[in-house]
């Protein structure tokens, strides 16, 4: 079993379309569908994607809740955190070994939290 998608909340799509096309720059992941409400990007084998809850009330993020991102390398690990953080995110963890991972943590505009990891 491998995580397929990740969905996750915004309250300001546009920024958070911005956030995240900057961010995925450089990455295989590729901006490929958009609404009003939801924007994808994917790659060969995964989809990330934000949205406006379809309930219609705030996004909020989940307290112990993140999503991890194998990135594949330490430097890479290490350029996207600091992307993130240029890009207006918080960092929640600088690069660096954790158990067996080598991994960094980041809160993106909405408060959601993102681990990059090797």
């Amino acid at each position: 079993m491998k995580l397929d998608y990740c969905v996750l909340g915004t309250n300001n799509i546009e920024e958070a379309i911005k956030f995240y096309d900057s961010l995925f720059e450089g990455t295989e992941l590729n901006q490929v569908f958009s609404t009003d409400r939801m924007t994808f990007w994917q790659c060969e084998d995964f989809a990330f994607a934000i949205a406006k809850p379809f309930d219609g009330k705030p996004a909020t993020n989940g307290n112990g809740t993140m999503v991890g991102l194998n990135v594949g390398s330490e430097e890479e690990v290490k350029r996207l955190h600091n992307k993130a953080i240029e890009l207006g995110g918080t960092c929640e963890g600088e690069p660096g070994q954790r158990g067996p991972k080598y991994s960094a943590y980041v809160r993106d505009l909405d408060s959601n939290k993102i681990v990059f990891s090797v």
